[in-house]
């Protein structure tokens, strides 16, 4: 039941010690303050780093081929490796069930491309349709590759948005041709890439298209998977290692390579990034909550300290309570009250002034690595009854002491 008088009485006491209440409350809203925070730039780095892999899929594995290192079954080490399409189509039929999306890639680099007068030096790369997801490519105009431009080597080009700003301007790329060194290619697609305009200076052909205009025969210069993986992060790392060690061997296997030889051919697995990355993030998240958490305490148990010198100064006036009658649990329930309510307003203090200031500050930090700093409400919500919590404990021992005391000997007090 609301005690109209109790309140009286707490903020008559708040009133005659005005700076000890405030030092007091400024200890444990300055905590509060730190630990949202801090949580908010926890938030803000793994937003940061989750943006960082969404340039291409968190589940890819990676595959490029280099040189021989080691003498393996009379072959010198030297030997350049260079992998073909059967390679590629070979992996990929060995592991139909656990790849998502696939795609090799035949790749010019600085290739020059025009348009009318326009022209520039773009990354030109022959490509299979599954390649739009392991970029996370978004077509912004017309389409991607598709299967039919692979099976026919159709000469069309999918250009990235950064290519059609240099070459198109503010004209409509669609069914215009472009000169690949000479040979035209129809654009039927435009992509945006989240990796940005370093992503997008890229132009995509049809593998197979790719590989005839520029004598490659069937040579490929790497490949890349995505695997379907499973909803538990760490069954999803053991199963993609497990078939990037398997992807390794087979090749190796294949060209003849020492099973020691980490340079010949070089397997890269972005779940075991992922999981070192995230494992650095919850690190970080923990020392976040270690250092605001204590911080609090560090308010809470300034607050047990104001709490018990308040039981000391008011000993004379308990006692008469009691002896007018007053119930233990009356005194505790007062002593209680007005912990919790320094605590809770101080700390709800400190929490708005915390979330403003992300609210305000998040939309200018501008970092790759801290992006939207911010605090859920589930988070904040759970730091209002850690703050209700800890202004009760903090208060009850001092209020346990003050129900204790006998009448005689609290009257006796000077």
């Amino acid at each position: 039941m609301f005690d109209i008088e109790r309140w009286q009485e707490i903020f008559e006491t708040l009133r005659k010690n005005k700076l000890r209440t405030f030092l007091t409350g400024l200890s444990v809203a300055s905590g509060i303050f730190i630990l949202v925070i801090l949580l908010g730039f926890s938030t803000g780095i793994q937003n940061g780093v989750t943006s960082q892999f969404q340039r291409d899929a968190s589940n890819l594995i990676s595959i490029w081929a280099g040189s021989t290192t080691k003498e393996y079954k009379g072959l010198n080490p030297g030997r350049q490796i260079q992998f073909k399409n059967s390679d590629f189509n070979t992996i990929a039929r060995k592991y139909d069930k656990e790849i998502e999306h696939k795609s090799s890639f035949y790749t010019i680099w600085g290739g020059l491309v025009n348009y009318k007068n326009e022209s520039g030096n773009y990354r030109i790369q022959g490509i299979l349709p599954g390649n739009q997801f392991i970029e996370n490519a978004d077509i912004g105009q017309g389409r991607f590759i598709n299967n039919a431009d692979v099976e026919g080597a159709k000469k069309v080009a999918v250009i990235g948005n950064r290519v059609k700003k240099d070459l198109f301007k503010d004209e409509d790329p669609i069914n215009k041709e472009i000169s690949l060194y000479g040979i035209s290619y129809k654009v039927v697609g435009v992509f945006f890439d989240p990796g940005g305009e370093r992503d997008e200076s890229k132009v995509f052909l049809p593998l197979s298209s790719a590989q005839r205009a520029f004598n490659g025969a069937d040579n490929i210069r790497n490949m890349m998977f995505t695997l379907n993986i499973s909803d538990n992060f760490n069954e999803a790392v053991v199963a993609s290692e497990q078939i990037t060690k398997a992807i390794e061997n087979d090749l190796k296997i294949r060209h003849t390579v020492a099973p020691d030889d980490t340079n010949a051919i070089r397997v890269y697995n972005t779940m075991e990034e992922a999981k070192q990355i995230y494992t650095l993030i919850n690190t970080i998240s923990a020392v976040f909550w270690f250092v605001g958490i204590g911080t609090i305490i560090a308010g809470v148990v300034g607050v047990g300290n104001i709490m018990l010198i308040i039981v000391k100064e008011r000993t004379k006036e308990i006692g008469i309570r009691k002896a007018l009658g007053a119930q233990p649990m009356s005194i505790v329930g007062m002593i209680l009250q007005e912990s919790v309510f320094v605590t809770m307003f101080s700390g709800l203090f400190g929490l708005i002034l915390g979330l403003a200031l992300l609210e305000l500050v998040g939309p200018l930090i501008e970092s790759d690595f801290i992006k939207y700093p911010q605090v859920d409400f589930n988070t904040a919500l759970t730091t209002v009854f850690i703050l209700v919590f800890a202004g009760a404990l903090a208060g009850f021992f001092p209020a346990y002491r003050a129900a204790q005391i006998k009448p005689i000997i609290a009257l006796r007090d000077e």
